[in-house]
């Protein structure tokens, strides 16, 4: 069984799944949003396929801990995962996260083209580390 990070956005959702031992995150793919339906039915099919016990979604804080209306609009995203799936779904401060991938991206000397197509399964990998080093270390 393993654990799912998202990285939910305006225009795509970053996904990334852990290994089978909960030790390391991979970035699994980018789902370009084009409405809940889809959306959702993309999750539920790589919930399956990757046998997901767990989702865990990033939750973009400002830096003095409080929401915005990025944060506000994960919330509202939470809740319909949440309505979706029978399945536990956490969230975690992601707060930079887009930063650093994008800071590794660089410096593994990617193109800005290239970049603008992992960085969001990059950043659910990061969200998805930091859960798994603070729960299952």
């Amino acid at each position: 069984m393993r654990i799912m990070a998202l990285d939910y956005g305006d225009k795509t959702i970053g996904v990334a799944v852990s290994d089978a031992l909960k030790i390391t995150a991979q970035g699994k793919e980018v789902i370009r949003r084009t409405n809940l339906k889809a959306d959702l039915k993309r999750i539920a099919e790589i919930v399956e396929e990757e046998e997901v016990e767990k989702i865990v979604v990033g939750l973009p804080k400002n830096m003095n801990g409080t929401y915005g209306p990025r944060a506000e609009a994960t919330l509202k995203f939470v809740e319909k995962l949440k309505k979706h799936f029978s399945i536990p779904i956490d969230t975690w401060d992601e707060r930079l996260s887009t930063m650093e991938a994008e800071r590794t991206l660089l410096e593994g000397d990617l193109s800005r083209k290239k970049r603008k197509k992992v960085i969001d399964k990059m950043a659910a990998a990061i969200i998805l580390q930091g859960y798994l080093e603070r729960y299952y270390r």
